[in-house]
């Protein structure tokens, strides 16, 4: 499967359990061990870690190898490692607090989300 699909199939799982702030960074030049970060957040611990579960559920069912899941003890910051691309999903309150949007948002990738009560779809890009 190629990067764009992976990265749909993971937004649109993302998207399915109502995460929140989806955002996507191309890592390509910063480091060789992934492609693409993605970031999103959950309203609670149980939520994110809900949120977690599902993409590497949706992940293994569309072939992709789930190479490390951590954080789901508490919830707060849960990673999912799926090779060419990294999901964090993090309570707003860490996620403020790491900023990994400033470690790693050089380059945003614009793709569509689902709109979110009743505004027009955007692109990612757009916010960063």
């Amino acid at each position: 499967m190629n990067l764009q699909k992976q990265q749909r199939l993971i937004i649109d799982a993302l998207e399915d359990i109502k995460a929140q702030n989806i955002k996507v960074f191309n890592t390509t030049g910063l480091t060789s061990l992934f492609d693409r970060i993605i970031i999103a957040s959950g309203t609670s611990n149980r939520q994110t870690r809900s949120i977690a579960s599902h993409v590497a559920e949706k992940a293994k069912q569309g072939g992709l190898s789930v190479l490390a899941f951590e954080g789901e003890d508490t919830g707060e910051w849960v990673l999912v490692d799926l090779g060419d691309i990294v999901v964090h999903c993090m309570q707003p309150a860490i996620r403020d607090y790491y900023n990994l949007e400033e470690l790693w948002g050089a380059k945003p990738v614009r793709v569509k989300l689902l709109p979110d009560l009743g505004t027009p779809p955007h692109d990612l890009a757009d916010e960063a």
